[in-house]
């Protein structure tokens, strides 16, 4: 099963944040939004994090898919 983090970047356009406010916003690294864009495995910590800065729910930003 794979995720997908489209929900997330449609999100970001919706609130009219960058990735790199994004990254400011949530702690996180530079690396961590190039590896959200590339739909690779992201730390729990790293999306509770992201989610608390936008504040909203896990299944707002990401979605599993076969």
């Amino acid at each position: 099963m794979a995720v997908k983090y489209d929900k997330l970047f449609h999100l970001l356009i919706d609130k009219k944040i960058s990735n790199a406010q994004l990254a400011e916003k949530a702690g996180v690294s530079a690396n961590i939004i190039t590896r959200l864009k590339r739909d690779q495995y992201v730390a729990m910590e790293s999306i509770e994090k992201i989610c608390f800065a936008l504040d909203c729910r896990v299944d707002d930003i990401l979605e599993f898919t076969k």
